[in-house]
């Protein structure tokens, strides 16, 4: 099409240069000067169509990139925190839009058993975990990998259970089996783990472990956010309270529908059983400009107190 339009601006600019005087000066037309707008405008708008179709497109596919690594990154910074959950801490809430876990730093093994070689009988008592009085000292078995603690900031578990709000034994929600750690001490070569208080643990870990808490963490997805909660006060009522700050983790977030119509939950935990691990599956859909991207991760959370 084009070649023909250009035969006829040939044409028509033959003509009239042919009833031009031999003497006249060289020029155009107002109708050379007319078609030729014309034709340049046409010629445009199809060079336009066959530009912004590729630019479109990249804008698109940008935007669908950036969605990705934004819900991609949220997902895997969960599942960071949630491998580093205290066993059996793992609770939803706010209808499978909030998912809250007590954030491990360390842990070890608890002395149960007098060391034969110890001689003085009053060390030996002392560097035990006692479980039918209160005790606040004892040995710990091996290093820790974090040398000191600060007073306040981390607490001591063992053998957590349930993260149900309406139980309250074996709970570390209810502080029943959770106390403050004072400071770490030691003695040669040994190291002892001193509580802020006398603690009746309600149970014994069958495998003599203790694990260190430094805080409470929880996703909550509100206002079209993804909101990371941490720091705030430890207690049965899951997630944080009313205007505790947050950090932002994913913005644009939006439900999660199949293909079926149904809606589903962003969170939903599988508690697992004493022989298999608890599944955490976590599902983050994000849309912009009509753009929109679903994300699922499955992570496995190891339970055994």
């Amino acid at each position: 099409m084009l070649r023909w339009l250009w035969k006829g601006i040939g044409l028509i600019m033959t003509e009239h240069s042919s009833h031009r005087p031999c003497g006249g000066r060289n020029g155009f037309t107002l109708i050379e000067l007319v078609v030729t707008i014309v034709i340049i405008g046409v010629l445009m708008s199809l060079g336009g169509l066959f530009i912004s179709r590729p630019i479109e497109g990249y804008i698109d596919l940008e935007r669908r990139t950036q969605l990705v690594a934004q819900a991609d990154m949220s997902l895997r910074r969960m599942q960071r925190d949630l491998r580093a959950a205290l066993p059996n801490s793992v609770r939803i809430f706010n209808g499978g839009n909030g998912i809250e876990l007590l954030h491990l730093v360390d842990g070890g093994r608890y002395r149960l058993v007098t060391d034969p070689a110890e001689t003085d009988p009053l060390v030996a008592a002392a560097s035990l975990l006692h479980f039918d009085v209160a005790d606040d000292y004892f040995e710990v078995l091996g290093p820790l990998e974090t040398a000191e603690y600060t007073p306040g900031n981390c607490r001591c578990a063992i053998y957590n259970l349930t993260a149900d709000a309406a139980i309250d034994s074996a709970n570390a929600y209810s502080g029943s089996n959770i106390v403050g750690i004072n400071a770490v001490e030691t003695s040669g070569s040994r190291r002892f783990l001193r509580l802020d208080s006398a603690m009746l643990f309600p149970f014994s870990s069958p495998q003599q472990r203790f694990f260190i808490v430094d805080e409470a963490i929880s996703y909550v997805i509100s206002g079209g956010e993804l909101r990371r909660y941490a720091g705030y006060a430890i207690n049965q009522t899951p997630g944080p309270a009313a205007g505790d700050p947050y950090d932002l983790v994913a913005e644009n977030v939006v439900s999660i529908v199949d293909a079926g119509g149904t809606v589903l939950d962003p969170f939903d935990y599988d508690a697992g059983t004493p022989s298999r691990s608890g599944l955490v599956t976590l599902r983050l859909a994000l849309e912009l400009q009509g753009e929109r991207i679903t994300l699922m991760h499955q992570v496995h959370v190891d339970n055994v107190p």
